[in-house]
Order: structure tokens, then C-alpha cells, then sequence
């Protein structure tokens, strides 16, 4: 199974305190985690900042090794639209806690691995 991984997601470690890759493995087993260069550009511009946020992101950049990220699309393309096509080419779950992206993605048929409660993170599907 392939994990499409969003920026909030990876801000989760800093903030919850939630370790990202072993809630992946209690939802969904063994899965190949990716992201997208947009994300990773996300991340590093946060990380350039200060505060609780930019903290958490720069913890977030030190995962994406374990992660297989995907070259950017077309400019024009925003991240959130980007992570909705690969995950629809590529028939994939997308981690994130962006409400608005995980209602879209849910319609139209797309399963999404979000944060419950501060605590875990839950699967919805679509």
C-alpha cells in the first residue's frame, strides 16, 4: 500500500508528539510512505521560521529520508492538488489534517489517514 504524506502530517511528531511511522504501521500495515517535492518545500520554508512551528517542521524534515519523494508537477499546481492527482493516479491513501483537503478527498472516493483526538491517528474511508 502507498501513503501520500502532507505537510501537516509531518508537523505531527513536533506537536502531539505522535510517532508518524508506527501509527502508519498500526492503521495499515506495511505501506510505502511518500510525499511530494511541494511538501517538502512547505516543511523547509516553515522550518526557516521561528517558533513551536517552525520547530516541529524541522523535526519534520528529519523523516523525509525515510520517504520517497516525488518530483514537483506543473507550477501552477498547488500541493493540495498535487497530493489529490498522485493520490488518485496512484490509488493511495494521503495523511493529512487539513479538513477541507480530507472532505475532498473522501468525496471523491480517496481514503485518508488523519489525527483523532491529539492522540493516534484514524483511517477514513472514502
Amino acid at each position: 500500500m502507498r501513503v501520500v504524506v502532507d505537510t501537516n502530517a509531518f508537523l505531527l511528531p513536533g506537536q502531539f508528539g505522535i510517532d508518524l511511522f508506527a501509527e502508519l504501521d498500526r492503521l495499515l500495515g506495511a505501506c510505502e510512505v511518500t510525499t511530494i517535492r511541494e511538501v517538502a518545500a512547505e516543511l523547509e520554508g516553515i522550518a526557516r521560521g521561528r517558533g513551536r512551528d517552525a520547530a516541529a517542521a524541522r523535526l519534520g524534515l528529519t523523516l523525509l529520508p525515510r520517504c520517497t519523494v516525488e518530483e514537483a508537477g506543473p507550477e501552477h499546481t498547488g500541493a493540495d492538488a498535487r497530493l489529490a492527482e498522485v493520490a488518485a493516479r496512484d490509488r493511495s491513501v494521503v495523511v493529512t489534517c487539513d479538513r477541507d483537503l480530507r472532505n475532498s478527498l473522501l468525496a471523491g472516493g480517496i481514503a485518508v489517514v488523519s489525527l483523532r483526538g491529539r492522540k493516534r491517528l484514524e483511517l477514513f474511508r472514502g
